[in-house]
């Protein structure tokens, strides 16, 4: 809905001939995202409010009315719509606006000889894509064939790791080694389901990022970092920022939740939190890092026909503004 409005805006200001700033327009369709995880669709929330979900042993079941609207979060969600429209409204006032004539007629360019500055080289160039799909069918095949050889375990006549996640990743593995570079892969994608190509590209990866950080150790090592430095009244801090962190290797609230959760509550009641602000201040550090985290932005990138880097740095602002009302309220409460 943000990315459709503010497509709209920008052409009727294109047609009004109103002067405005279009990535401007962009962040601020994509701010929403910055209130989700302590709204209504809140992934932690939603899943604590569930008789008997996965860690019920643990905290029980936390109503809406200790988490989303508790008077703590309705402060913060109050602060965070008084705040960061009046914010963009200044900045609006600041900042040069863009010629809207050049706004729909961006395009991924179909020569590869043009003049690529800076880490689009990569995207242009012909050994990224077929490396990166080698790497992966080397990856697919190594756990069927070279694996069991390895292991003294026979070949599996079965075919039982012939899943969904095995065709996909053999498919996407032979993509990218058929279409050289990753521009041209990105071109026919976009040509097949246009504004949706960045989540259906981009989510395999993080899928696999998600897997790492759980699998590795990782998540919980930088959890039990911010555990050890904490202390009763600095706990919600230090889950805000572990939170943060996290997501912007692991951009799904719920795989989040799930993975740092039961961290979350053993340190909460070894430190005598309030588990319900422990698991807002988790919410919390999710939404902000939204928009230093351009993942869920792809749908507004691909309606808009803005680019991430046209619109971070007005994120970047939303975010510092985000950091500051939710550590103040987390300090308050």
């Amino acid at each position: 809905a943000g990315s459709i409005f503010a497509r709209k805006v920008a052409e009727h200001c294109s047609r009004k001939k109103i002067a405005i700033n279009y990535p401007l327009i962009g962040a601020a369709g994509y701010s929403g995202m910055m209130v989700w995880h302590g709204g209504l669709s809140g992934s932690a929330p939603l899943k604590v409010g569930e008789l008997n979900h996965e860690f019920y042993d643990l905290v029980g079941q936390i109503p809406f009315s200790q988490t989303i609207f508790s008077g703590m979060n309705l402060v913060c969600i109050l602060l965070t719509l008084l705040v960061l429209p009046t914010a963009m409204y200044w900045m609006g006032k600041k900042v040069r606006p863009t010629e809207m004539n050049q706004i729909y007629t961006k395009n991924i360019p179909n020569s590869l000889d043009q003049t690529i500055t800076g880490a689009e080289r990569i995207d242009y160039s012909t050994f990224g894509g077929s490396i990166l799909g080698l790497c992966i069918l080397f990856a697919a095949f190594y756990q069927v064939i070279w694996m069991p050889i390895s292991s003294d375990t026979p070949f599996d006549w079965s075919f039982g790791f012939m899943n969904p996640n095995f065709i996909i990743l053999v498919l996407f593995g032979l993509c990218l080694l058929f279409h050289r570079s990753f521009i041209r892969f990105n071109q026919a994608v976009m040509q097949a389901i246009g504004g949706s190509a960045g989540i259906m590209i981009q989510f395999p990866f993080y899928a696999g990022i998600m897997g790492i950080m759980q699998s590795s150790g990782l998540v919980t090592l930088f959890s039990d970092f911010f555990v050890t430095i904490s202390t009763e009244q600095s706990f919600p801090i230090f889950t805000f920022i572990s939170a943060g962190f996290v997501n912007i290797f692991v951009p799904s609230g719920g795989g989040q939740w799930l993975v740092q959760g039961p961290i979350i509550i053993e340190a909460s009641q070894q430190l005598n939190v309030p588990i319900q602000k422990a698991i807002m201040a988790l919410c919390y550090g999710d939404q902000v890092t939204n928009m230093l985290q351009p993942f869920w932005a792809l749908p507004l990138l691909g309606i808009t026909q803005l680019k991430a880097k046209e619109i971070l740095p007005y994120t970047l602002y939303l975010f510092a503004l985000g950091c500051l009302i939710y550590c103040l309220v987390l300090l308050i409460f």
